[in-house]
């Protein structure tokens, strides 16, 4: 039977009070407090390198801070100068800063497989934009989106695809198709069934699973074949990867990608980066096409968020960030798989990913995924004092967080160990199962 002791009062008021005032109870559904165990939704009060506090004083380790955008940690002490730097100098004009074209340049010199960028805020205007670009380019107006990876953008054409489709019209979606990751033989055969019709493929390059061997290039060359734009999401690939992404990695390039998260360590900064030829139909200098309304967003270059972006950048490459956190991963992953072993749940509690962007899986008796073990070993976790929807690592994690994560771990799969013994979960979860972000009802 559960025995823990967290209590978070505070947090629960505070909750009530999201509720009763932000539809969701919060700003990103990901974040809602359906995502964690009844009455264990922790309300942040701050946050310092790899720990946060609550309102009700708990303190945790994090992971997968802000959605996988904090990688080096909260409060960075570079990011935070460059910020404060610019706050002093103003951060909105009538006329772009000097700070656009150093920020421009040093993401271009950071990812030199585009030739332009744009600055936005939030990801999901950055690959809506790209889409946009890819249908005017082509003429087309079919998009074929990855159907093995979760998000893409919070604009109709792809939020009408998941469960939460109320108020997107059937006519936007019907002009969307999907394609498996890693097959390209399937791949082509949708093409064919849309001959001339597909704008472009849109995907995450990498995820939790490789790329197969071949499978980018060969991608490359299909959409190269069938005239369709090739876009890499790399709202998580970019910088965990590589500074350069995973098209910096792999070698295969796009012709648009996307970055975000990791791009401004927690402020609101993305980018729309590409082919100098596709990129300027949202510009002034191409005379001969009917111009796209690429990106315009009154906050899209604030300063301070530049000046963070490019913190960011200098410090991931002078201080080999991609590689820390590639380092972090691989000493938590070998850990938390060790303690799942030595407690009977190797095969329960697994957990999966590059090392740099680990995430876990809760498996029932039958070897299938469970919204009741995630909420058992949520409320373990929590209990120990570790936040961790998923094992996602910042840099400012150091060794001995790493070894307390792997004890609450092992404590975690303990009980998990005598739930599967019972073969019933129940009695562990004092309240609700968690509940996946997509679905048709609240």
């Amino acid at each position: 039977m559960d025995t823990e002791v967290l209590d978070l009062p505070l947090s629960r008021t505070a909750n009530e009070r999201l509720h009763a005032m932000i539809p969701g109870g919060a700003h990103t559904y990901a974040k809602g407090d359906d995502q964690y165990p009844e009455n264990l939704a922790p309300v942040i009060s701050h946050g310092s390198g790899a720990h946060v506090w609550d309102v009700d004083g708990n303190r945790y380790i994090e992971y997968g801070s802000g959605l996988r955008s904090v990688s080096l940690g909260h409060a960075h002490p570079r990011v935070i100068e460059a910020v404060r730097r610019e706050l002093g100098r103003g951060s909105n004009f009538v006329r772009p800063s000097i700070v656009e074209v150093e920020a421009a340049e040093r993401f271009l010199a950071t990812v030199p497989t585009a030739e332009m960028v744009k600055f936005a805020k939030n990801g999901s205007d950055a690959t809506s934009a790209a889409v946009r670009l890819a249908r005017a380019a082509t003429g087309r107006s079919r998009v074929a989106l990855c159907s093995d990876h979760p998000f893409f953008s919070v604009d109709d054409w792809f939020i009408g695809t998941t469960p939460m489709s109320a108020g997107i019209p059937s006519t936007t979606t019907d002009l969307i198709a999907s394609f498996p990751y890693g097959d390209l033989a399937a791949t082509e055969e949708m093409l064919a069934r849309y001959p001339d019709e597909i704008a472009c493929l849109i995907l995450e390059p990498a995820t939790h699973t490789e790329p197969p061997q071949g499978y980018l290039a060969g991608l490359r060359e299909l959409a190269d074949r069938r005239g369709c734009v090739l876009i890499f999401d790399e709202m998580i690939t970019g910088f965990r990867w590589s500074e350069a992404g995973a098209q910096g990695l792999y070698g295969v390039v796009p012709d648009l990608s996307t970055f975000g998260k990791a791009l401004g360590n927690g402020f609101a900064v993305s980018a729309l980066a590409g082919r100098r030829d596709l990129m300027e139909r949202g510009g002034l200098r191409d005379s001969t096409s009917d111009r796209v309304f690429l990106l315009s967003t009154t906050h899209g270059a604030e300063t301070h968020s530049l000046a963070a972006a490019m913190a960011v950048q200098t410090t991931y490459v002078e201080e080999g960030i991609t590689a820390r956190l590639h380092s972090l991963g691989e000493r938590l992953a070998a850990g938390v798989r060790d303690a799942a072993e030595a407690m009977g749940v190797g095969d329960h509690v697994v957990v999966r990913g590059r090392a740099s962007n680990l995430v876990f899986a809760t498996l029932d008796e039958n070897l299938q995924p469970s919204q009741q073990y995630r909420t058992l070993f949520l409320r373990r976790l929590l209990a120990g004092g570790v936040l961790a929807p998923s094992f996602v690592v910042s840099s400012a994690l150091d060794d001995e967080d790493i070894d307390r994560t792997v004890d609450v771990v092992a404590q975690a799969c303990a009980v998990y160990r005598k739930a599967l013994d019972a073969a019933d979960p129940t009695p562990w979860l004092a309240g609700r199962a968690v509940k996946p972000v997509f679905r048709r009802l609240a």
